[in-house]
């Protein structure tokens, strides 16, 4: 919850020392202006899965594309505008997958310490091989069924009288420099494969509901992201957390706690997303207004995601599909409504500290303008 009043004050000096090596070690790492896709992916067969949000390319092979930047970049540029892009049926090993992510990244405009995330939970330690050799890799966050309902009780279970809409974030937003894109591959289903189905939401639609006075409340406000869930599965189970080094030198420490723009310019397009809501705030606040506003604030904004379907879309899982999306500017959310085992592989790329613009404009500008 929102810190009290009185200390307001203090709680702002705080975060001001905290966020001040960070500015001196990513500066403005910013692209000069929004990227401009050149065309390069028309080529293959692909289609929007809403006129808001998703690209589906149902029969290209992302190692045959690995190699050529010019594509890579393109790619980049389509996730950031269509918010995630989905692909079927991909040969893509992990090492292979990991270069894909980093290149994202780094061939948009990224810091060069920003490099692939190391999960303080989800990583090696847990013993979970992301391929069929037995490999261990804390670069790769395996997305196991079966340990997440060992961790986390009954959020994760089939049958849970727990509201489906809780799940809704976007990943690793705790860290002081959190994720860019994040590519996910499914390598076990459940059971006959029904079931699992991942759903994301626009940012970018979600900041458009807003009324103009609402969205210039919310430009002007800041959000702490806190995620307490590992300490406390650290305490209860005994497992050991990354609490150094995960992915860029500011991401240290066991806090789990950043101060974040609740709405964010992505880099790439240039539009504007609402940012500090769902899952990711849930148990932190609105920096600055009173426990009560940052509830209110809070509540309505994860509405926005949560109660509009024209701004998700839907995405039903085959074997060794891969879906890559722009964390800057999409939530997610699982499905948990099976009993069997489900696993993937996903490798996050870091970006650069989030900021807002006020040049930055509202996505249906954007896209008039391009």
């Amino acid at each position: 919850m929102a810190p009290p009043a009185a200390d307001l004050d203090l709680a702002v000096r705080a975060q001001d020392k905290l966020d001040a090596p960070v500015k001196s070690l990513t500066g403005n790492t910013r692209l000069p202006a929004p990227l401009k896709y050149s065309g390069s992916l028309d080529v293959y067969e692909s289609h929007d899965v809403t006129p808001v949000i998703g690209k589906e390319f149902p029969r290209l092979q992302l190692t045959d594309i690995l190699g050529d930047d010019s594509k890579i970049r393109d790619l980049a540029i389509l996730v950031s505008q269509r918010g995630v892009v989905f692909f079927r049926n991909q040969n893509i090993g992990v090492d292979d997958q990991k270069t894909l992510g980093q290149k994202l990244g780094e061939l948009t405009g990224k810091p060069a310490t920003s490099k692939l995330h190391r999960h303080a939970l989800s990583n090696s330690k847990r013993g979970i091989a992301v391929d069929e050799h037995g490999r261990l890799d804390d670069e790769i966050s395996v997305i196991s069924s079966e340990q997440n309902r060992k961790l986390y009780d009954d959020r994760f279970s089939v049958g849970s009288k727990r509201l489906a809409s809780e799940g809704w974030h976007a990943d690793i937003t705790f860290e002081r420099i959190p994720s860019d894109y994040a590519i996910l591959k499914i390598t076990k289903l459940p059971g006959d494969g029904a079931g699992g189905d991942t759903l994301w939401a626009s940012g970018y639609e979600a900041y458009s509901r807003l009324s103009a006075p609402i969205q210039k409340l919310a430009e002007s406000l800041t959000a702490t992201h806190y995620q307490p869930n590992f300490v406390n599965i650290q305490k209860k189970h005994g497992v050991e957390l990354i609490d150094q080094d995960r992915g860029a030198p500011e991401n240290t420490g066991l806090d789990f706690q950043a101060s974040h723009p609740v709405i964010r310019t992505n880099p790439v397009t240039g539009w504007k997303s609402l940012f500090g809501a769902g899952h990711q705030v849930h148990a932190g606040w609105i920096d600055g207004v009173t426990t009560r506003e940052s509830e209110i604030l809070k509540a309505y904004f994860v509405q926005i995601i949560a109660e509009n379907h024209d701004l998700q879309v839907r995405f039903k899982w085959g074997l060794n599909d891969l879906a890559i999306w722009d964390n800057r500017s999409v939530f997610h959310t699982a499905t948990n409504d099976y009993e069997g085992k489900r696993q993937g592989n996903r490798v996050v790329s870091l970006g650069e500290k989030p900021y807002y613009d006020p040049a930055s404009v509202n996505w249906r500008e954007g896209v008039v303008a391009a």
